[in-house]
C-alpha cells in the first residue's frame, strides 16, 4: 500500500500524538501486520519527538471499572475481548512508551478515546486542532477514535505503521478505505521528518 507520495506538513502549534490501547495487556497479543514490538518502537520515536517540539502526548488506555460493571457487554457473534481475569499490570502503558512529564492519560472504557473521557476537552483547551494517531488494534480502538475525530472536525494524520491489528486485512482495511477519506495515512519516517523541520 502506497500512501507517502505528498509532502506531510506538521504545525507544532496545534498537533498533539494520540497513543492507543499500546499497555501491557494488548502488545502481549498477536497482530499484525506489524508486530507489537515494532509498533511500539515507532509510537516511541513519535513521543519522544513531539516531547522535543512541546507538543502534547496523550497515551490512552483501556480497562474496565475495578468491579468491571461499566464493560460492554453486547449480544455478539464474536466473544467481548473483556471476558476473563486480567493480571493488575494489564492497563499499564509499556514503559518504552512513558509516562514521562507533561503526558497526559486518558482511561476510556470501550473502543473509542472520546466517549466518556475527557479527551476532546484537553485537546481544544490546548488549542490541538490536528491530532496524529497511532495504536493496537487499527480497526478497533484506532478507527473508533478516528470516527469520532472525524465527526468533532479534528484534522487527523494516521501513522500507518505504528499501528496493527489482529490480521493484516482488518489493519489495510481501515488504512484504505477509512482512513485515507477522513485525513493523511503516513509512515512514523514522514512524520519525524515533519516534526524536524522548522516553522
Amino acid at each position: 500500500m502506497m500512501y507517502m507520495d505528498k509532502r506531510t506538513v506538521i504545525d507544532k502549534s496545534s498537533t498533539a500524538l494520540v497513543c492507543i490501547d499500546l499497555q501491557k495487556g494488548i502488545v502481549g497479543m498477536p497482530c499484525e501486520p506489524y508486530a507489537a514490538k515494532m509498533v511500539v518502537s515507532n509510537a516511541a520515536r513519535l513521543a519522544e519527538a513531539f516531547r522535543k517540539n512541546g507538543m502534547p502526548v496523550f497515551l490512552v488506555r483501556v480497562t474496565p471499572s475495578p468491579d468491571g460493571r461499566d464493560a460492554l457487554k453486547p449480544t455478539a457473534d464474536i466473544a467481548a475481548s473483556w471476558n476473563g481475569a486480567r493480571l493488575s499490570d494489564w492497563a499499564d502503558i509499556v514503559p518504552e512508551l512513558g509516562p514521562k512529564d507533561g503526558d497526559l492519560i486518558v482511561t476510556k472504557r470501550q473502543w473509542g478515546a472520546f466517549y466518556g473521557t475527557e479527551l476532546d476537552m484537553q485537546l481544544r483547551r490546548r488549542g490541538v486542532t490536528t491530532i496524529v494517531l497511532c495504536g493496537i488494534s487499527t480497526n478497533i480502538g484506532v478507527e473508533s477514535t478516528a470516527r469520532f475525530a472525524y465527526e468533532y472536525g479534528y484534522q487527523q494524520i494516521f501513522v500507518e505503521d505504528a499501528s496493527s491489528a489482529r490480521s493484516k486485512e482488518e489493519h489495510e482495511h481501515a488504512m484504505r478505505y477509512i482512513f485515507a477519506r477522513i485525513g493523511r495515512v503516513r509512515k512514523t519516517e514522514d512524520v519525524m521528518n515533519a516534526l524536524d523541520t522548522d516553522q
